[in-house]
């Protein structure tokens, strides 16, 4: 059944030569534990993305029951953590894989930075990859104020803070991450939409960016 439904998608869509080049593209063999156990540091960058698809999965099973109202956003998170099943699980989950998925992307910055992975022709990944980092971090911001409880918010009071000291644009950046005056309800909804629709948009576009310039220069060598 699944060989027929595959040849009728294979017929309308010609995807076999695509699956023939990504299952015959060799790694390299100083990037292959199995080779060389210092190898491990270059596997940094596929834990990472392992450990971002389980965020955005988990992060869609969380989207079911979350209500993004200062009324019922903590109600929700209530119920998804002790009347859902497996729901303390999933947002264990998501909760810890927030910290974990920096902490990666942090190491595997730093490899790329000590094995000289950045320099030429490789510059432009280097500075996505920068840009990756950055839209995590913003992720990581935004969720932290979803579940609307007093760690949360008054957290969330001191990092808009932080964001209002920079010079000219800080009154502005306040003002849009308020979403007005005061870090209230609209807030609550801006964090929201950044954290669900617009972050994600931009991490998705930067990704493929990312593995196409990986494809087509290849996976640096030692120094």
């Amino acid at each position: 059944m699944l060989k027929k439904m595959y040849n009728w998608i294979d017929e309308r869509l010609d995807i076999t030569p695509m699956w023939r080049d990504v299952a015959d593209h060799e790694v390299p063999e100083h990037v292959n534990p199995a080779h060389h156990f210092s190898a491990f540091v270059y596997c940094f960058g596929g834990l990472t993305f392992f450990i971002t698809i389980l965020q955005i999965l988990s992060g869609m099973f969380l989207t079911m029951y979350y209500v993004p109202d200062i009324t019922n956003a903590y109600k929700s998170v209530d119920f998804l953590q002790h009347e859902v099943a497996f729901g303390v699980i999933v947002r264990g989950m998501h909760h810890w894989g927030a910290s974990l998925v920096i902490v990666m992307m942090f190491l595997h910055t730093l490899r790329v930075f000590f094995t000289g992975s950045y320099k030429a022709p490789r510059e432009m990944n280097w500075v996505v990859g920068m840009l990756i980092f950055m839209v995590m971090l913003g992720l990581g911001f935004t969720g932290y104020l979803l579940p609307w409880d007093n760690k949360a918010y008054f957290a969330t009071k001191v990092g808009i803070q932080i964001a209002a000291s920079v010079p000219l644009l800080g009154p502005y950046i306040e003002t849009f991450l308020q979403g007005g005056s005061i870090t209230g309800a609209q807030t609550l909804t801006r964090f929201f939409a950044l954290h669900v629709f617009f972050l994600p948009g931009a991490l998705f576009a930067l990704l493929a960016g990312h593995f196409i310039m990986i494809r087509k220069q290849g996976i640096s060598g030692p120094l």
